[in-house]
This record gives C-alpha cells, structure tokens and sequence, in this order.
C-alpha cells in the first residue's frame, strides 16, 4: 500500500474508489474530486479522511487544485442513457487530457478504463478470450450508448498525455468489481435484486464476466502505477483471475440463501456477450488475486443481508 504519498482521486464517492480512497487516506494526504451532487457523498469521502474540491471535468475549473500530487487515480466517468456523444467525450476524454496537464508533475497517474472498449466478437462466443492487443470499438449499452466510444477517446487522450508531458501513465481496462460498499458493482447489485424477490436480468446465457472485488483493485493499484510507461503507456485488462457467469454467481447466492432465483437471459445485439479476460499483463506487475469469487460473494452477502444468509 502506498504511504507518505499526495494521491489525487476522482470520483472518490464511487464503488470502486471510495475503498480505495479510504484505505490510502491513512496513511497518504489525499484529495478527491467530483461534481458532489449530493452532499451526503461528499461528507462521506471527508469523514474518511479525504480533502474535496468540486470540479466537474465536463467543464473543468482547477485554480484551487493542488499541482504537486505525486500520483494521480483518475476513476470519475460520465456513464448513462441518451446519445449526447459530444457531453461524454467532453467529460471522459477532454476531461482526462486537462486534468493530466493539470497533474502533469506527478510520479504516474491510472486512468480507469473498462472492458466496453473491445469491439463485440463476429462468432458471438460468449468465452471469448479478450487480449487488450484485440479490436476496440462500439458496444450498444442499452443502459449508457455513448460510453464505449467516449471511453475510447479518453483512453486515445491518456496516451498522448503521458507522450507530451513525459507522465508515466498506466490504462487499466476494468472487467466487473464488486464489494460491499456503495452499489457493490454489477454482482452485487444482482445479488441486492434477488434479495428483494427480483429476477435478474442479463444479455446472454451464459453471461460470463471475471469479477474482481475491491480489495484486490485497492491491492494492486501501487504495482499498477509502479509498471506506468510514458513512452508506450501501460495497457492492462484489470478483472479477477476466476471468469464466471451470472447464472452460476447467482446459483451460488441461491445456495447461501435458500432462495431459486430467477435469471432472465435478453439477448440485445450489438453488445458483448461474455467479458472474459487474458489477465498475463496485470498478473506480471501485480501477482495474483487473493480473493476467491466465493468468498467474496458470500461476504458481501454477510455484510449487505446477515439476515439472509443461511448456507
């Protein structure tokens, strides 16, 4: 874990970086900034310890920002429904480039990228193997239509960033995190959905992904930033090293419930029908994962719903 460090976090109220925030935040000065819509979020990253600004990176105003952070998380991202492909490119990939020149001092930054970057297989084979050398391009996210193509952009800006100022950069592309704070991540908020006597529904059966829990991505982000590369930035698929499907997760949740829950499968075209994952590159800076899907699951379901869990 880093120590003694000043480490930038955007989106520090969200699942993924709000445990790490507040991990690092005890032993790291560390700041956090998002747009803090509502207030409670923001005084839920103080109360661990996080300085915040609110900055909005669609429009980004940094003259009360620090310029001397020794690392920089960038995990904020505009992600959700309509087709306003010039907001999202604003925001995910303008945005990046100015808040790298803002930080562009700092040891390394890592910029959170996702799997909805690689272009859908043409044989639809939900076990596909996805290398991060494999085709990028457009996934129809029915949920956010706009965020595969922005979060390309802002992967093409990261990369220019790290040439032009000379930053160690590292892209990670993450896969499916989850864990007990906030939402949880997808798993978790199917697992929150069985609990209330809701069917989940996925795009594909099987529906495969390789779940990392937060602990690991809090774990592994010093040796990420440790292996960032200005030169040629580091490119990294960041996912669990167990793929699974949603129907066998949800199983598993059935049997440490006694509940049979109901998974729907809706095919939509156009997207990605499983989200496995070549880990070789990740695996060689950070070693492998310590958290078994399982026992991670059955964690998070002790933590969420102690009154549920039976097996």
């Amino acid at each position: 874990m880093l120590s003694d460090e000043k480490i930038l976090i955007t989106g520090p109220a969200g699942q993924i970086a709000f445990p790490m925030a507040r991990d690092l935040a005890r032993d790291n000065e560390v700041w956090g900034i998002a747009r803090f819509g509502d207030p409670a979020t923001r005084k839920m990253v103080e109360d661990v310890g996080v300085k915040t600004l609110t900055i909005d990176l669609a429009e980004p105003d940094f003259s009360n920002l620090p310029d001397d952070f020794t690392y920089v998380l960038h995990l904020a991202v505009v992600q959700g429904p309509g087709l306003d492909y010039d907001f999202a490119i604003r925001a995910n990939a303008e945005g990046t480039g100015l808040l790298l020149q803002h930080c562009r001092r700092a040891k390394a930054a890592l910029v959170m990228s996702t799997h909805s970057v690689y272009k859908p297989p043409a044989d639809g084979d939900p076990w596909h193997v996805f290398a991060e050398t494999d085709p990028l391009g457009d996934v129809n996210a029915a949920h956010a239509p706009t965020y595969s193509m922005s979060k390309i952009a802002q992967e093409a800006v990261a990369r220019t960033c790290a040439r032009l100022f000379d930053l160690p950069v590292t892209i990670a592309r993450m896969n499916a995190s989850y864990g007990p704070d906030g939402t949880g991540g997808l798993p978790v908020m199917q697992m929150d959905a069985l609990m209330a006597g809701n069917p989940v529904v996925t795009r594909w059966d099987p529906c495969m992904y390789m779940p990392i829990h937060t602990d690991d991505i809090t774990a592994q982000t010093e040796a990420l930033l440790d292996g960032a590369s200005s030169a040629h930035p580091t490119i990294v698929n960041w996912a669990g090293d167990q793929p699974v499907s949603v129907q066998e997760w949800c199983a598993y949740i059935g049997e440490l419930t006694s509940i049979d829950p109901v998974v729907e499968s809706r095919p939509v075209d156009g997207t990605l029908r499983g989200s496995v994952t070549d880990n070789t590159r990740r695996a060689a800076l950070t070693g492998p994962c310590t958290v078994d899907w399982r026992d991670g699951f059955r964690d998070a379901l002790a933590r969420r719903h102690p009154d549920r869990l039976v097996g």
